[in-house]
């Protein structure tokens, strides 16, 4: 059995880093910097691939993908998005090795320098926008809505798993329109698309909002996000939308003719969601115990469990287990029995519990004699014993409706608890302190903001799109301002 974890509330990050390795979603690789995304892990993450891809071909997206590598020019082409990715690329400078006259294993060959550099990935802007000069040249060939599940390098030298690693997997939509309206209106639909997928998934709350000009994405005229508070109080940025404006079209020169027979540079768009999102499923709703997974997200919603001494309480308890197990697979539920002689009951429950399966049932011969089962819920630790046939489909469904529902309230809870209204900096400060959401006015200049954040080492996370406009004074400078923004202490 693993050992057991640390507290939550006594090493919040050393409970992080050791659930995630214990649970088996993730460990530390050979590669400095990267993770080793296991199975378990990886089932989650497919999860929300297939939920995820679904609706973005609902709303007439398609699938490509592209070059893991991008020409060293192609960053030169627009001045802010080189600017803010130059110090995280990775550079591909030859294309061969040679043994080393030495013997000492293999050596880079002299002669195989590359006539240009390669960048690894670290987000396909330009090499898509290079793709699309010769996909679009009429208003008939727009919008066009591309998206691609991939993974990228960003060059990171403080490394967290899912949270920060030098190389993540994600999706990255890219889009072209033939007005700013229609590229603003499809990066609004995305960030939809992603706080419905967050709340209603993930069962995480989000907070809506555009990003400060300092905190955009590189190259955007707009950065659109959704915000979630973790349990430790911090935010992390779940996902972002982004509209480009012009800029990508008008550096790879990509011009459509419109119905005038005029040209016109595209509008565009990016957005993307990554395997940070399994860092906030983890510290959102995960406790002392292990894991807790959402039953609409859960790889496994229902684990079976048979109790028995002898092979023929084994064989009686088993068999009843298998028609359970048919009767709600049928039903679309996802299910598996643990059947796994070599482990102990009280150990398959402990494994089990730590891997945050939603629902665990388990089956003994006095429960079959008594046609009753043991019902344990992940989310309350509640146990129940039930009459056998009420576990039908109604029943289940309802539990696991239940379950769901319940990690939102609870998460919603802790949001709105800690969500504070502060007028003045030493408020402000103490409330950063405690790891809390401060709603605060500012006075609208990146000097300010980054002054607070040297202070505070508190930033900006978004200005919410149901703020009202309210007249106030900047908590740092007391100079005007015209509403509140969310600051926190961020992943």
């Amino acid at each position: 059995m693993s050992k057991k974890l640390p507290k939550r509330n006594e090493n919040y990050s050393e409970w992080y880093q050791e659930l995630v390795i214990q649970s088996d979603l993730a460990e530390h690789s050979a590669v400095g910097g990267c993770m080793v995304i296991k199975p378990y892990g990886y089932a989650i993450w497919e999860r929300m691939q297939q939920i995820l891809d679904q609706k973005f071909k609902e709303t007439g997206h398609q699938n490509a993908y592209f070059p893991l590598f991008i020409p060293k020019s192609f960053l030169s082409k627009e001045a802010q998005h080189v600017e803010g990715f130059a110090k995280e690329c990775a550079v591909v400078t030859h294309h061969r090795l040679k043994n080393d006259p030495n013997g000492k294993g293999v050596i880079v060959d002299p002669d195989a320098k590359l006539e240009e550099e390669l960048i690894v990935r670290p987000t396909s802007e330009t090499i898509i926008w290079n793709t699309f000069k010769k996909w679009i040249q009429s208003y008939r060939d727009l919008p066009l809505l591309i998206n691609q599940w991939a993974n990228v390098v960003r060059w990171e030298m403080r490394t967290r798993l899912f949270l920060r690693t030098t190389e993540f997997l994600w999706q990255e939509g890219h889009t072209a329109h033939a007005t700013a309206d229609e590229a603003i209106a499809e990066a609004k639909l995305i960030l939809e698309i992603y706080a419905d997928f967050v709340e209603n998934t993930l069962s995480i709350p989000v907070i809506k909002g555009t990003k400060t000009q300092n905190e955009r994405f590189a190259g955007a005229l707009e950065t659109y996000c959704i915000e979630a508070m973790m349990q430790d109080g911090k935010a992390l940025q779940a996902g972002t939308s982004h509209f480009l404006g012009q800029n990508f079209a008008k550096a790879f020169d990509v011009q459509f003719l419109n119905k005038q027979n005029q040209l016109e540079y595209v509008w565009a768009t990016s957005w993307g969601v990554s395997t940070r999102l399994m860092g906030a499923l983890i510290m959102s709703h995960s406790d002392d115990n292990g894991l807790i997974l959402p039953p609409q997200l859960a790889p496994i919603q229902i684990i079976l469990i048979p109790i028995y001494k002898t092979d023929q309480e084994h064989q009686e308890v088993m068999a009843k287990l298998e028609i359970l197990y048919l009767q709600l697979k049928n039903h679309g539920f996802r299910v598996k029995i643990d059947d796994d002689d070599s482990k102990r009951p009280g150990w398959k429950f402990a494994e089990w519990e730590l891997k945050g399966i939603p629902l665990r049932f388990a089956l003994g011969p006095k429960d079959l004699n008594n046609h009753q089962i043991e019902v344990f819920r992940r989310d309350t630790q509640e146990k129940a014993i039930i009459p056998i046939e009420n576990l039908v489909a109604n029943y289940v469904s309802m539990l696991l409706n239940d379950i769901q529902k319940n990690l939102f309230v609870l998460a919603q809870k802790r949001l709105q608890e800690r969500t504070i209204f502060v007028n003045h900096y030493e408020e402000f400060k103490e409330a950063i302190e405690k790891d809390c959401f401060v709603m605060a006015h500012w006075d609208g200049t990146t000097e300010t903001e980054l002054l607070i954040k040297e202070e505070t080492k508190a930033t900006i996370r978004c200005i919410p799109f149901n703020n009202p406009k309210e007249i106030g004074y900047c908590v740092r400078t007391n100079k005007p301002s015209q509403q509140r923004v969310l600051f926190a202490k961020a992943y």
